[in-house]
């Protein structure tokens, strides 16, 4: 008992501004060691991420196609935070939560950006030729410290099991059953079943099962958000200023918010914002390092789009949801209820909209963390036998999920959610200068990409820039 209540004050203090700290710290290291590249060149960015889409649909035996990788990443990232996490930021810290949920997403995309183009200049290829990559072989690599790498496996694997296994299968089982009715127990069956259709396929399956279901779920999303904006025009522009007056000055619209005064807004913000991009935690690096890609930064310039997506147009359009219905101020809900009641506010099939998107987001979730433990199992054994049987126990661990069992571990897995961070951001910042060099080398791709006299080796292009940091 003694256990529990002690890892719960760790997680809560670990989770709170000591990590905000540390994220957004490294995020203004990365902004200003990269010369804030993403910013001066956002929308060539843009222009190159879904303006290219067709011609960077390519992938290989040995690889997924780089929208295939951001799908799969944003697949990981777009769940239970894009609804739940956005509600409880404003819950706790009024609108003007969101006006710094904006902050850390700005700021977030740099990291990003970071993490990606180093897990692919960093990758390897497995026993049978296949692109693997992560966290764990940059920060290797980067800093020589193989220890280092092995502690962020480590939390990685314990984070995996409670917070992609667990909870999001909860997350999907329950709300199966607030719109159903159905049993836990059958719920949980059904999540063994859809999970083993798409797991035993690989990241090739899981790839091409993403880049399928998470545009079209964003998209409905998204569209639903609108037509509730639009049944809710007249509260729009008051939304927008109670966001921006009330990150200054909370007290102003302090309805609904439990806390009071502009840290607690910070707090809840900032915190909210990270939790829902993941930009710092090295999750999604790992599926992007499997792209068929040109050049690390290209792949880079997704993960930037990534943050851009999850935590700027999805949550925003939750929160704005959210606030135009200015049922927060009144009815003391937080979470997903006031989420689903804010829905339903404009539309009666509200509830049941955002219980679909729960169930989608949160096995899109599931399914993706899965490969990322696999990732993490084969650097800590070197086993890909291991590697292979841990989706089979990834699985089980879902049906305890779904049950409500082992809810002790979601508590740990949170705890090792943020341990994560610490060494990721550590190697990031370590290795900033070797991205510039990278970023540099990009530059000149740039220039001569017209003549196509200049293509990217991994074989003898990246070890120079780590010899010397």
């Amino acid at each position: 008992m003694e256990i529990i209540k002690l890892n719960a004050k760790l997680g809560d203090f670990l989770w709170g501004y000591p990590m905000i700290i540390v994220l957004i710290f490294g995020g203004i290291v990365l902004n200003y060691r990269s010369d804030f590249w993403v910013f001066k060149n956002f929308s060539y960015i843009f222009k190159n991420t879904f303006g290219r889409l067709v011609k960077d649909s390519k992938s290989d035996e040995n690889s997924i196609s780089p929208f295939e990788a951001v799908s799969t990443a944003l697949a990981g990232t777009i769940g239970a935070g894009n609804i739940v996490g956005v509600a409880t930021a404003i819950g706790f810290g009024g609108a003007g939560a969101i006006f710094w949920m904006w902050i850390a997403s700005f700021i977030c995309m740099t990291t990003k950006m970071v993490e990606v183009t180093m897990a692919v200049a960093t990758r390897i290829s497995d026993d049978d030729g296949k692109y693997i990559g992560g966290p764990m072989y940059y920060i290797e690599k980067g800093t020589g410290s193989k220890f280092l790498a092995k502690i962020f496996s480590f939390f990685a694997f314990i984070a995996i099991i409670g917070t992609g296994a667990l909870v999001q299968s909860n997350s999907i089982s329950e709300s199966l059953n607030a719109m159903t009715g159905l049993n836990l127990h059958l719920g949980g069956i059904l999540i063994v079943i859809f999970m083993l259709l798409v797991l035993v396929g690989g990241i090739k399956r899981i790839g091409a099962f993403a880049s399928k279901i998470v545009p079209i779920m964003s998209v409905f999303y998204i569209v639903a958000c609108i037509l509730i904006l639009i049944l809710q025009i007249e509260n729009l522009i008051p939304a927008f200023k109670e966001i921006i007056i009330g990150a200054f000055n909370p007290k102003a619209f302090a309805g609904g918010a439990t806390g009071s005064g502009i840290l607690i807004s910070i707090r809840w913000g900032l915190a909210r914002g990270i939790f829902s991009n993941e930009a710092g935690l090295g999750t999604a690096p790992m599926a992007h390092a499997t792209s068929h890609t040109d050049h690390p930064i290209r792949q880079g310039m997704w993960g930037a789009i990534e943050v851009f997506i999850s935590s700027m147009i999805i949550c925003t359009m939750t929160a704005l949801v959210i606030i135009t219905s200015g049922i927060y101020k009144t009815q003391g809900l937080e979470g997903a209820a006031l989420t689903a009641e804010s829905f339903s506010k404009s539309i009666f099939w509200g509830k049941y909209l955002v219980s679909l998107a729960l169930v989608l987001f949160a096995f899109t979730t599931a399914v993706s963390w899965c490969y990322y433990g696999q990732r993490c199992v084969k650097y800590l054994t070197g086993s890909s036998k291991l590697s292979d049987l841990f989706k089979y126990i990834y699985i089980i661990f879902c049906y305890l999920g779904s049950i409500g069992g082992l809810k002790f571990a979601w508590s740990v897995a949170d705890t090792a959610n943020a341990l994560m961070v610490v060494p990721n951001i550590l190697a990031l910042i370590i290795m900033s200068k070797t991205y510039r060099k990278i970023l540099n080398d990009f530059d000149k791709y740039k220039d001569s990409e017209k003549k196509g006299n200049y293509f990217w080796t991994y074989d003898n292009k990246w070890e120079k820039y780590f010899e010397k940091n």
